[in-house]
C-alpha cells in the first residue's frame, strides 16, 4: 500500500512540474513588469517633486513626459492585468485538475482497499481450502490403508476357503472310495452268498433221497433243520 502511495504521488509531482515549465516564461515577464512598473511609479513621483521645485518652463516638459510614461504605465497594467487573468483562468483549471485526480486517487484508494479486503477473503478461503484438502489426505490414507488390509485379509479367506474346499473335495474323494470299496465287498459277499446258497442247495437235493431211504421219521426234520440252519 505505501509503494503504490509513493508511485501516485511521485507521478503526481512530475505531472505538476511538467505542466507548469511553460509558464516559467510567463512569470518571468509578470515579474519583470511589476519591476518597471515600481520604476515608472518611483520616477513619476520624483519629476513631480522635481517639478513643484523647477519653475513653470519644465512643467510642460514634465507633463509631457508624464503623460507618455503614464500610457506606458497603462499600457503595462492591462498587459499585467492580462496576465493575471490568464494566470487565473490556468489556476482555476489545474484547481479542476487537481480536485479531479484527487478524486481518481480517493477512488483507486478504496478500489485498492476492496481489493486488499477481497485478497485477505481469498487468502483465508485458499487457507480452509487447503486445511480441508490435508484433511482429506490424511482420510484418503486411511481408507487405502483399510483398503490394503481388507484385500490381505479377503485373500486369506480366499486361501483359506480353497484349502477347506480342497480338503473337503478330497474327503469326499476318500468317502467315496471307502463307499466303493465297502460296496464292492458287500457284492462280493452277495455273490459269494449265493453261490454258497446255490453250492448248498445242490448238495442237499443229492443227498436227500439217500437220507430218506435209511433214516426214520424222527430224523427228516432234523436234517431239515441242519440245512436251513447251513443256509
Amino acid at each position: 500500500m505505501a509503494s503504490w502511495k509513493s508511485h501516485v504521488r511521485a507521478r503526481l509531482q512530475l505531472r505538476d512540474h511538467t505542466e507548469k515549465r511553460p509558464f516559467v516564461g510567463v512569470f518571468s515577464s509578470l515579474s519583470q513588469l511589476e519591476e518597471r512598473f515600481e520604476a515608472r511609479k518611483q520616477f513619476l513621483g520624483e519629476v513631480k517633486s522635481e517639478s513643484q521645485e523647477r519653475g513653470a518652463v519644465d512643467v510642460a516638459i514634465n507633463t509631457r513626459l508624464l503623460q507618455l510614461q503614464l500610457k506606458e504605465s497603462e499600457h503595462f497594467a492591462d498587459k499585467l492585468s492580462q496576465t493575471v487573468s490568464d494566470l487565473t483562468s490556468v489556476l482555476y483549471v489545474k484547481e479542476a485538475e487537481v480536485q479531479y485526480w484527487q478524486s481518481r486517487v480517493s477512488q483507486y484508494r478504496e478500489e485498492a482497499l476492496t481489493l486488499a479486503k477481497g485478497s485477505n477473503g481469498l487468502k483465508a478461503t485458499l487457507a480452509q481450502l487447503d486445511f480441508t484438502i490435508e484433511c482429506q489426505a490424511k482420510e484418503l490414507g486411511a481408507l487405502r490403508a483399510e483398503r490394503d488390509r481388507v484385500q490381505a485379509e479377503l485373500a486369506q479367506a480366499r486361501r483359506e476357503k480353497d484349502e477347506l474346499l480342497q480338503r473337503w473335495m478330497e474327503d469326499k474323494r476318500e468317502e467315496a472310495d471307502r463307499l466303493n470299496n465297502y460296496n464292492d465287498i458287500q457284492e462280493r459277499w452277495q455273490r459269494l452268498t449265493q453261490q454258497l446258497r446255490k453250492h448248498l442247495h445242490k448238495e442237499a437235493k443229492a443227498h436227500v433221497p439217500t437220507v430218506a431211504s435209511g433214516a426214520t421219521a424222527a430224523d427228516a426234520p432234523r436234517s431239515h433243520q441242519d440245512i436251513c440252519s447251513v443256509k
